[in-house]
């Protein structure tokens, strides 16, 4: 009896009849689930031996593109190596949308095949590793949820190639998929046009109102609650002033609703005149809106300060930081007029505009909001706050608490040029080569998007890059627009309507859409530069996570070329600040750490160009 069977037949002893057996564990059967508390999920073992197979067989009734994006990644590695698989799947209850078939299409090293077997409900995984096989077979269909969050028991199970049950399980398997049709694009079209998914969610009881009926704008506001994190924040911050602190940080993950929460608690203290002060014009004006959905009265209760518009007497001024820290407007006001202050984006506050803003006013109460407190500029947000944080929830909560919508990350290899990989060193005209520019669009087609159509960012590392990339994929079909520090702030928002009605698939740029842009529609953010800071790699990821009718998830797709700060990127998604190189490297291979139905995907050669760049770093610096 050679080695394996020796293992196994141990492993089966301990599993099988005897839990507390001293025997190896090696092949034990075990039971899969998904569980946050204990940091499980059924998609990393299943990811294990993927990664492993020499070939594979699922036959799954449900597959969601958010399902399918989870394995994307280590389905491309494998056809790098010339390994092929096969899924079986069905048309049933008409769970499987035309898109997410379209998406299987992509993955040309699986063939797919559909099953009209009534009632056709398996789920069911198998890895051949040569002279053995494993089997994940229980609950989960390959959706992102039943991978990742729902309550699913699986049963994961090694078996000989001469065993009975997978031998069982592979004449299942050739019998149905005999006698099923292949996918191709023709019966996606046929399938598309007899589609009419099923409406899984109640529909909610519509009650009509008398034509004449006017609810009172005050009363309107306050049936606005606020949510979960949002009623946590209100009471800490309550907290702060009753202790008899002025100040207070708010710590809140891009996408999670700081605007809100700030109205919300604008609305608890009732302020005789209050202060909201932005970095960018057009936030300002957002901001205004929300603030009078959450507080209600009358539209004279709100102005703005900026440029020509100087509505001053107004219970509720919103202002921007550029107008508000002139030197004759800052002291046309009494220094005890706001007895609120606000500070979007207070990570900024290092400049002296806002220094001379802060030392200026008397507020009886100064709240800070930003998503990234910790800066390059070696200025300390913290102490400027006295070190009082009133509420933190940072990205990986936000996720778990379903306030932000998921997303699927991949970092994927950069193109070689002369035999050496994209770095910071490449000139533009390298980085806009037809090459490049096929190997961008094949990526970004594969790994693709969810919804109907695209809406995208693109951000590069130099202006002229930007510039010169949007001209080359516009003569490849796409509809895209390059925008710099140049553009005005109109031209920008004209730009950011037309990515939203569908008339651009992408705007590509530097960092003007770091941050203090709203486009809650984007599926699709791309990354073209190396990674120079984990703060700014946030606040790009973050331009996605917004939630949209539009769209399940969203995709990030960053090109890793040799880049020595590539060590950040894994960083910034863990959150991991230990600065062990180990630690990186396992932030970098297992990545279930990430909440939720989100994932974190490298391609084996961008993997390696991560590792190259711990090797090489010295992370103290």
């Amino acid at each position: 009896m050679n080695d394996f069977l020796k293992d196994l037949e141990k492993s089966l002893y301990k599993g099988f009849i005897d839990q507390k057996s001293e025997q190896i564990d090696s092949y034990k059967p075990k039971l899969l689930i998904n569980s946050a508390h204990h940091n499980e999920n059924v998609l990393s073992p299943l990811l294990e031996d993927l990664d492993k197979c020499r070939s594979f067989i699922f036959s799954v009734a449900f597959i969601t593109e958010s399902g399918l994006a989870t394995l994307k990644s280590h389905l491309y590695d494998l056809k790098r190596k010339g390994i092929k698989g096969r899924i079986l799947t069905s048309t049933f209850l008409h769970f499987n949308h035309p898109k997410a078939f379209k998406e299987l299409l992509k993955i040309t090293n699986v063939e797919v095949r559909l099953t009209n077997l009534k009632g056709f409900h398996s789920k069911g995984y198998i890895f051949d590793h040569d002279s053995y096989y494993s089997l994940i077979v229980g609950s989960s269909n390959l959706t992102a949820q039943a991978l990742k969050e729902n309550y699913e028991w699986n049963v994961h199970l090694t078996s000989h190639q001469n065993g009975e049950i997978i031998q069982h399980f592979k004449s299942q398997f050739e019998d149905v998929w005999e006698k099923a049709a292949v996918l191709t694009e023709e019966w996606i079209y046929t399938y598309e046009e007899t589609y009419k998914p099923l409406d899984y969610h109640a529909a909610a009881k519509v009650v009509e109102l008398p034509e004449d009926y006017r609810i009172n704008p005050l009363e309107e506001a306050l049936l606005i609650k606020p949510n979960k994190m949002q009623e946590s924040a209100l009471e800490q911050i309550e907290a702060l002033r009753n202790k008899g602190l002025d100040k207070g940080l708010v710590i809140s993950a891009t996408g999670t609703g700081k605007t809100y929460l700030s109205a919300f608690d604008v609305r608890q203290v009732a302020p005789k005149r209050m202060l909201f002060i932005v970095h960018r014009e057009q936030i300002l004006r957002k901001a205004k809106l929300d603030f009078q959905r959450i507080l209600g009265g009358p539209d004279s209760d709100y102005g703005i300060l900026v440029g020509q518009i100087k509505e001053t007497n107004a219970r509720y001024l919103f202002t921007t930081i550029q107008t508000i820290s002139k030197q004759g407007t800052l002291h046309s006001f009494d220094k005890d007029l706001f007895d609120y202050i606000l500070i979007d984006e207070v990570h900024k506050a290092g400049a002296e505009s806002y220094q001379r803003v802060i030392e200026y006013f008397t507020p009886d109460f100064l709240l800070g909001m930003t998503a990234t407190p910790e800066r390059t500029d070696d200025f300390n947000i913290y102490e400027l706050f006295d070190y009082n944080i009133a509420y933190e929830i940072r990205l990986q909560e936000a996720l778990e608490e379903d306030m932000l919508c998921p997303f699927h990350y991949f970092g994927v290899t950069d193109i070689e040029y002369e035999g050496k990989f994209v770095d910071d060193t490449t000139i533009v005209a390298n980085l806009v080569t037809e090459e490049r520019v096929n190997h961008i669009l094949e990526k970004i087609d594969y790994y693709s998007y969810s919804g109907d159509c695209v809406k995208g960012l693109i951000f590069c590392g130099r202006n002229i890059e930007a510039i010169e990339l949007s001209e080359a994929l516009n003569k490849k079909g796409l509809r895209t627009i390059a925008l710099t520090g140049s553009d005005d702030q109109d031209e920008r928002l004209r730009q950011v309507e037309r990515l939203e009605n569908g008339a651009l698939d992408y705007i590509i740029t530097v960092d003007i859409f770091n941050e203090g842009i709203d486009i809650p529609s984007i599926n699709q953010v791309v990354m073209l530069r190396q990674t120079k800071s984990s703060i700014i790699f946030i606040q790009q990821l973050g331009r996605g996570l917004r939630k949209h009718v539009s769209k399940e998830f969203v995709t990030i797709i960053d090109f890793i070329g040799n880049y020595k700060n590539n060590y950040l990127i894994p960083i910034a998604l863990s959150g991991d600040k230990s600065l062990n190189k180990d630690n990186i490297r396992r932030r970098t291979k297992e990545t279930n750490y990430i909440k939720g139905v989100s994932s974190i995907n490298f391609e084996e050669i961008a993997k390696r160009q991560i590792f190259k760049s711990i090797n090489t770093s010295n992370l103290t610096t």
